[in-house]
């Protein structure tokens, strides 16, 4: 038995092909805050992303530098090495100028001045979490509404034809595609952020450490 396919049903009509734009334009109106989403949760990435690579960059000695100046009571070089070093350098300048004071009121100085430090460096993350928790969600409710419009009309119509069904089902999957990748892509960049700013944290522990051990020398 020969399956004899029908040539015409292989053909694919030129005008029945779309880009990715014209398939993105066929989700309907909720496509365009889950795109806002998007564009908002990219820039966000990129904003933090060049800030924390800017701020965290130290010199490779940085502690060893500064407790050197400091163990032959240049205060100003000391304080020369932390301007040239962003946000670490921030922070122990302010343990610095609490030099002569208690070792407790040291750390607790510089324990404060880098949580300020973290704070920024965090600052604005937080929508990265909720992009990654709403974009879907919308995606879901358009879906959704885009069922119950196809169900309506063929309720109006009288006509469950494969064709129509299909054919509106598919556009509304497209918001729930869209969403999915959305709320994946920001769910990513959130927590690459996060370790980008775990990475300062631990070394602006490690150094702390240092500087407080060599004032109770």
């Amino acid at each position: 038995m020969i399956l004899q396919v029908n040539p015409a049903a292989t053909n694919i009509n030129p005008q029945d092909t779309f880009t990715l734009l014209d398939l993105l334009f066929k989700g309907g109106v909720i496509m365009i805050p889950i795109l806002l989403l998007s564009i908002i949760a990219i820039y966000i990435f990129i904003e933090k992303l060049l800030y924390i690579s800017k701020n965290s960059k130290t010199d490779a000695h940085f502690a060893k530098r500064l407790i050197d100046k400091l163990a032959v009571g240049k205060i100003d070089e000391a304080k020369e090495i932390c301007r040239r070093n962003n946000a670490l350098g921030r922070v122990f300048a302010h343990g610095i100028e609490m030099i002569g004071q208690t070792i407790q009121d040291v750390e607790s100085t510089i324990e404060s001045s880098a949580n300020i430090e973290i704070a920024r460096m965090e600052k604005h993350t937080t929508y990265l979490g909720v992009i990654a928790g709403i974009a879907p969600m919308l995606g879901f409710v358009g879906t959704i509404a885009g069922v119950i419009k196809i169900f309506y009309n063929i309720s109006l119509t009288d006509n469950i034809s494969i064709g129509i069904i299909a054919g509106g089902l598919y556009q509304k999957m497209i918001c729930s595609g869209t969403g999915l990748i959305v709320g994946v892509v920001a769910y990513a960049c959130y927590h690459f952020i996060q370790m980008q700013i775990d990475k300062f944290t631990a070394r602006l522990q490690y150094e702390e450490l240092n500087f407080v051990l060599s004032l109770k020398k």
